[in-house]
């Protein structure tokens, strides 16, 4: 008797989940378990039933076929976007107490960091404020963001700025009265990001894989948390490496409570927990700064 599956019901096979793993691989370089096979058929479930297909594998023929559009949807599908305003406070704490007084003292005025993998935008606005806190309102500091990640669906909420009010909750209160405004009628129950936080963030769209990456500058510091995770080693080890190439001497690298750069690439030193300072010339040449 032949089964029939409405879209988005059918199960997914070895063969398709081995299909749709390579190919996730390798346009991301994100490497699923085996036993994210349920995840990915929930999460793609949705995709098929919007598009009316009624296997997985019919999916993986379209996503093959060139339909560029679609394959951006299978990437945000695929990726996590688990985030917190002032997620792993003590990276914001070694930047309020520590780092950003030392440079103040040493008489700089000009400031790039990197959320490499920004999800919804929490990471990047809380180094926004931070930097603001730390340094007095930054009057007369030339300060710049670049907040990235490869999922198009989170960048487009992150440059809101808009969260609700349980997403703000480990704002401490003080900074939540500084730097966010409450929203008022149709917005009621949510708050926005200050435009002076906002102004200082540049969003934009970046592939881990592609090469070269759009980036003609240099960064003081590079938050790249919770990324090495989803990759296989050899793929940790190209992506701290290319990282490294685009931080300023003595700058530093953030990565998640889980992850470490140890055996992984020469030329950062801990300072602090999962916090890495580059130490000596990277292996290809810096980018051009601006």
């Amino acid at each position: 008797m032949t089964t029939t599956f409405k879209p988005g019901e059918a199960e997914l096979s070895d063969n398709e989940f081995e299909a749709l793993r390579r190919l996730i691989y390798t346009h991301t370089g994100i490497a699923l378990a085996p036993y994210k096979r349920y995840l990915v058929q929930a999460r793609l479930g949705r995709r098929l039933r919007a598009l009316n297909l009624a296997t997985y594998a019919e999916y993986h023929e379209l996503l093959v076929s060139g339909n560029g559009a679609e394959l951006t949807q299978f990437i945000n599908a695929m990726t996590t976007n688990k985030t917190d305003f002032f997620r792993e406070s003590h990276h914001f704490d070694y930047l309020r107490t520590t780092w950003l007084p030392a440079r103040r003292a040493a008489g700089a005025r000009r400031l790039r960091l990197w959320s490499a993998a920004c999800s919804t935008g929490e990471e990047p606005y809380t180094i926004a404020i931070t930097v603001l806190d730390a340094l007095d309102g930054a009057a007369g500091w030339d300060v710049k963001i670049l907040a990235s990640d490869i999922d198009t669906e989170v960048l487009a909420r992150a440059e809101t700025g808009t969260y609700t009010l349980e997403q703000v909750k480990p704002v401490p209160p003080p900074l939540l009265t500084k730097h966010f405004q409450r929203g008022r009628g149709q917005q009621e129950g949510s708050v926005r990001v200050s435009a002076a936080v906002r102004s200082l963030i540049a969003f934009r769209r970046i592939n881990f894989l592609d090469d070269p990456w759009p980036i003609r500058a240099t960064f003081d510091a590079i938050f790249c948390r919770n990324v090495l995770i989803y990759f296989d080693r050899p793929t940790q080890q190209r992506l701290l490496t290319r990282l490294l190439g685009y931080l300023a001497p003595d700058g530093l690298i953030f990565l998640g409570h889980s992850e470490s750069a140890f055996g992984l690439v020469a030329g950062l030193s801990p300072v602090g927990a999962t916090i890495y300072r580059r130490t000596t010339e990277p292996s290809s040449p810096l980018p051009s700064g601006r």
